[in-house]
């Protein structure tokens, strides 16, 4: 990952460094390990908190034409950016946007009758055929058509350009649902007319080559986080995640730090105090359990994790530590993964919740 040695702060916020060549980097990797089928880039939640224009630039001008988003304005804001690109919205056309999501050329993916209803009904409006996906329930119980509405499945006036499921538990290899799942989307799909598929997201890529069909859909990957805890592929670490110390305390007498109480101080301690915290998206969970890095070091987070400030303990750095120190909240291979492991989550969560506050930075990718 290429950054400077010392990150240059242009204010007293946050700064979360996001480089693009690591995310074309990791669909690239993708690439190989599902070289027979098309590796779209799924861009969700603002491409989960990292900024869905920036990504889709840099996966764009790599090749990528084929991105997932999950809602009506999520899909129309990327269109204005990605003016050629096949955007699909998985939740479906949004009551009352289906005429804007037609004339923007998004594709749907219709998930029962109604969507279906006001997508034919949206074309028979226009006067012309619509293309849209259909997403199909194998398993999972959220989105899509059940077995029992697809035997008089009406599609007039519906250009059929992808069938889909999702799998609940890739990130489990072993998990009998898996191959439940594949088991279904074959027997669904064969009753729809002839269409690509796709059922694999990012962990379902490592299911092999029987869960890749014509396309995948990765997400989390791209970012750089394992979309399997025990099966580590080489990704490339996307985000870092830097912030400068504005208090250090020398402790004089034995005592507590934050919230609660809950972190004990002996007198020569030095603890520093950072000006981020759960607004930002640092989970509160995570409060003791963690580290940043200081000067190359590791040093812990004392103390619970406050709405706006988290405490670390520097002692170890002697005295090298003063207001305006630099210090990596998230940065390195794993960095993600860990803290969500600390904070009892997923890293899907912690990116998504990375706050505004938070300065965004862009390198590689042309940035």
């Amino acid at each position: 990952m290429r950054h400077r040695s010392e990150p240059v702060f242009t204010s007293d916020r946050p700064l979360l460094e996001v480089d693009l060549d690591a995310i074309v980097a990791n669909r690239r990797l993708l690439m190989d390990l599902a070289p027979s089928a098309e590796v779209a880039g799924v861009l969700k939640a603002d491409g989960y908190g990292l900024g869905a224009v920036q990504v889709a630039g840099a996966l764009a001008a790599d090749g990528c034409q084929t991105f997932f988003v999950a809602t009506s304005d999520e899909a129309l804001a990327l269109r204005q950016s990605q003016p050629d690109a096949r955007i699909f919205l998985l939740g479906g056309p949004g009551w009352g946007a289906e005429r804007e999501l037609a004339q923007a050329r998004i594709l749907p993916a219709l998930n029962d009758p109604s969507q279906l209803a006001r997508w034919r009904a949206t074309a028979a409006d226009l006067g012309r055929r619509l293309p849209a996906a259909i997403q199909l329930d194998t398993g999972m119980c959220r989105l899509g058509f059940d077995a029992k509405d697809l035997g008089d499945l009406d599609l007039e006036g519906i250009d059929l350009v992808l069938v889909l499921s999702h799998l609940g538990v890739a990130d489990e290899p072993g998990h009998p649902l898996n191959e439940t799942q594949h088991q279904a989307f074959q027997a669904m799909r064969a009753l729809l007319p002839a269409a690509p598929a796709s059922l694999a997201a990012s962990s379902g890529i490592l299911l092999g080559k029987r869960f890749h069909f014509d396309l995948v859909r990765p997400g989390i990957a791209l970012y750089g986080a394992q979309p399997v805890a025990d099966r580590p592929v080489a990704l490339k670490p996307v985000v870092r995640l830097m912030v400068r110390v504005i208090q250090v305390h020398d402790v004089e007498a034995p005592g507590t730090v934050g919230y609660g109480a809950t972190h004990q101080v002996a007198r020569g301690t030095r603890i520093a105090t950072l000006p981020i915290g759960y607004a930002d998206g640092l989970l509160r969970a995570a409060g003791g359990r963690i580290t940043v890095k200081v000067a190359g070091m590791d040093v812990p987070v004392v103390g619970r994790i406050s709405m706006d400030l988290v405490t670390i303990d520097v002692t170890a750095l002697d005295g090298q530590v003063r207001p305006g120190t630099p210090v990596e909240v998230l940065a390195g291979a794993g960095a993600v993964d860990r803290y969500a492991a600390a904070a009892g989550t997923i890293p899907y969560e912690l990116l998504v919740r990375l706050g505004s506050r938070i300065e965004r930075r862009y390198v590689g990718g042309g940035a």
